[in-house]
């Protein structure tokens, strides 16, 4: 147990963050190397290349409705994922410094009893991780080929609407255009993607750390080291709310803007499905975009969730020990503790959201709102 590595149930993801130039090595921050250049290089040519392209495209398409909404709804995804990146970046050392705190001895499976506590969250972590991979991979593979699918090459189509300082109808312009398209969308999305899991593993941190002390605290056994063992439970109690805040403060302006870009983008993606034909290739892209906003958002809501109701069951795994009999003291640290667990550990967007299913049932109800606004002014 001494050498469980939490970074180790996240590996995945820790290594293409680290390819899309987000990760420093080991417990280190960004330092003046080669990898801080990549970083920099792949954030200004990739990210906000791509990014400026599409912004500048909009101001020649603001008065067409349809024509605005179809750059906006894939320009708000992409410009929120540099906000991501920023906020990332400004944390990272905070974020360290977490894992640091996670693989401390107060934070480790101790004994083996604790291992399938930590095993089933990590699979369900996993089948998070996979499941929004395979949702997101096929919605951007779709957005990659429809244009040749379709036979835009003719027309020379870009798979998204944006300005160049050159024309792109002509070859090889067209050919460079479409190839920096895939390029930027694919490295985008493959960042964004493992932004938003790295997020839901914390979350899963918190979960498992509330499902140990839960387990601990069920244990507790009637002999000479109930004091002590409660004690330590008390303390662990302390650490994963302290864990929790720190956790939630690198991330909550993340939530916020994930939630308003998700209701707005799914409202404008249903509204561009609304123009086009069913049975066409944009319609599918359509289809799949708004099943991977869905699963982004619904992932988080869903963790979050589960970090609420599992906390929640901590004053009840009190009762379940072998309490009866024991000392004032320990009782009298059992009621505090009891106290203190009233509350449960929400994971919030600086307090004004809190992640659970039905802030994932309201997000759906607010995008399907907008759309009908959307659809009344457009047939107006």
């Amino acid at each position: 147990m001494d050498k469980f590595d939490w970074r180790k149930t996240i590996n995945v993801n820790l290594v293409v963050l680290r390819f899309v130039g987000l990760w420093p090595a080991g417990y280190e921050v960004y330092k003046m190397d080669l990898y801080l250049l990549y970083s920099t290089f792949t954030s200004i040519t990739i990210i906000g290349g791509h990014n400026l392209s599409q912004i500048v495209n909009i101001y020649y398409v603001y008065a067409d409705l349809e024509a605005l909404s179809g750059t906006i709804f894939i320009a708000a995804t992409n410009i929120f994922a540099v906000v991501k990146r920023y906020f990332f970046i400004r944390n990272l050392k905070l974020i360290k410094k977490l894992f640091i705190t996670l693989n401390t001895y107060q934070f480790r499976p101790t004994i083996s009893r604790h291992l399938p506590l930590v095993n089933r969250s990590v699979r369900s972590w996993k089948t998070a991780y996979f499941s929004f991979c395979l949702i997101v991979y096929s919605n951007v593979t779709l957005w990659s080929i429809v244009p040749i699918i379709n036979h835009w090459v003719k027309d020379h189509k870009l798979p998204f609407e944006a300005w160049y300082p050159f024309k792109t109808d002509l070859s090889p312009n067209y050919e460079l255009a479409y190839v920096y398209q895939l390029i930027c969308i694919w490295f985008i999305t493959v960042s964004n993607l493992n932004l938003d899991t790295f997020i839901y593993a914390f979350m899963m941190f918190i979960g498992i750390q509330c499902d140990i002390l839960i387990d601990d605290l069920k244990h507790l056994e009637d002999d000479k080291n109930f004091g002590r063992k409660l004690t330590n439970c008390i303390k662990h109690h302390e650490e994963i709310l302290k864990f929790a805040k720190n956790s939630n403060d690198f991330f909550n302006y993340i939530i916020l803007g994930q939630i308003a870009t998700s209701t707005a983008a799914l409202a404008l993606a249903m509204f561009q499905l609304s123009l086009v034909d069913v049975s066409s290739g944009v319609a599918y892209t359509h289809v799949a975009y708004i099943f991977g906003m869905s699963a982004e958002i619904f992932w988080y809501c869903w963790l979050g969730n589960e970090v609420e109701l599992k906390s929640a069951q901590i004053p009840y795994a009190v009762y379940e020990s072998q309490w009866i009999g024991q000392s004032e003291s320990a009782i009298r640290n059992i009621i505090i503790l009891c106290q203190r667990c009233q509350k449960p550990i929400k994971i919030t967007a600086i307090n004004l959201f809190t992640l659970s299913l039905h802030t994932f049932i309201g997000i759906l109800r607010s995008a399907w709102s907008y759309f009908a606004v959307l659809s009344t002014v457009n047939n107006k």
